[in-house]
């Protein structure tokens, strides 16, 4: 198969509750789009809609579901059985995957899908479409060691795995943390498995960051903390104690403050927040379209530490400060130190969170920016580079 064949991606994010699958699956997408490939994304993203999609990309809309524990998913939207959603987000996606056709089907984070809801696709593939490439795209911190493992283990996830995928793409360096370790994984699981590096994101021409200045009205040499945290959903109290440190402040803070919240902070959280900072003078939205510029105008970025956040902001070359959850996962905090010990951020654990800490961390942050500015561009994202690479050999092999 030449490279002047059109080749058909589909790409699978279930997205509960967040922004995460459907940022990371847009990247991947927009960066592996090609003349003559046609990629199809299957998503329960409620605001998939919201990004602008170009040509050759499109996407469908499964069913939104939120978690409420480990194991429980409720509709988001529509007043149904739970079971009757998956049954209908299962029966989606098979009839997708059946009707497209893909050459290469990339799974996002989850081996099985949503209640394993994209297990009777998988086994179709290699039924009926062998030649069709299954990719486990992993993040390169899913939990801690322990609860992976148990989790995998119930549900036979490492029995898929050499079953069923064609290869398992990490989005990480193996010297920052290492799965196949930490998760115990095989070595018939493990020799197909790449670590692409960490994955970039778009880097905003100067003009577009100077637009971002303008619009915040900041001044020359002013100071901009960004304060994200992600979705929103669990993030009330990253907000909350931002803004009790800048009303424990006496005087003018010696930095501007952009709090964005996520479209998914409940509406009464989201109102005290717009509230307080109203008083405070801080610029307030709960979604900004493209990130990656509000990140490059940011002096330091205030998160939770997220994978693609922390990739967006990286990217930019910025000083991140996170603050870690460690429930219900402790992926984050994981994160947080494993990127702490290459001194590409600093970080506050949970437990730690105050708004005393977090000034002194701030203008600690301000004042001496050097080692972290240093550690960062010697950073490389690399991994839209390893995975074009893969992509060009499939197509290559199909000739």
């Amino acid at each position: 198969m030449a490279l002047n064949s059109t080749y058909n991606i589909l790409m699978y994010s279930h997205d509960t509750y967040g922004l995460g699958h459907i940022r990371r699956t847009m990247a991947i997408a927009s960066h592996l789009l090609g003349p003559r490939i046609n990629i199809l994304i299957l998503t329960g993203s409620p605001i998939a809609g919201r990004f602008s999609f170009p040509d050759r990309i499109d996407y469908v809309r499964i069913p939104g579901m939120i978690k409420k524990t480990n194991d429980e998913y409720l509709p988001l939207s529509i007043k149904i059985n739970a079971q009757h959603a998956l049954d209908i987000r299962k029966n989606i996606i098979t009839a997708t995957a059946k009707t497209f056709q893909p050459h290469l089907f990339i799974v996002d984070k989850e081996p099985l899908g949503l209640k394993k809801e994209i297990l009777p696709t998988l086994q179709w593939f290699r039924r009926c479409r062998p030649d069709t490439r299954t990719i486990l795209g992993l993040r390169d911190v899913m939990d801690d060691a322990d609860t992976v493992k148990k989790d995998w283990q119930e549900k036979k996830v490492y029995e898929h795995l050499e079953k069923l995928y064609s290869e398992i793409w990490v989005y990480g360096n193996r010297e920052f943390y290492d799965p196949i370790t930490e998760y115990d994984i095989s070595k018939s699981i493990s020799q197909k498995m790449y670590f692409t590096g960490y994955i970039p994101r778009k880097i905003p021409g100067k003009e577009a960051v100077r637009k971002v200045t303008k619009e915040l009205g900041l001044k020359n040499g002013e100071t901009l903390v960004v304060v994200t945290t992600g979705g929103g959903g669990d993030g009330y109290r990253v907000m909350d104690t931002y803004l009790a440190m800048l009303e424990s402040f006496s005087h003018t803070p010696p930095f501007k403050s952009v709090l964005i919240t996520g479209p998914f902070m409940p509406k009464q959280e989201r109102k005290d927040v717009f509230k307080r900072a109203r008083r405070l003078g801080v610029r307030t939205y709960h979604f900004y379209r493209q990130m990656e510029k509000i990140f490059a105008a940011a002096d330091i970025v205030v998160s939770m530490g997220g994978y693609n956040t922390l990739c967006e902001i990286l990217g930019q070359g910025t000083i991140s400060l996170i603050i870690p959850r460690e429930t219900p996962r402790q992926e984050q905090i994981i994160r947080a130190r494993a990127f702490h010990r290459q001194h590409l951020v600093d970080y506050i654990p949970w437990s730690d969170y105050a708004p005393d800490i977090l000034r002194e961390k701030i203008l600690c942050l301000m004042e001496n920016p050097g080692p972290y500015h240093e550690a960062i561009s010697k950073f490389k994202l690399t991994g839209i580079e390893t995975m074009q690479r893969r992509l060009v050999e499939f197509r290559c092999q199909r000739a």
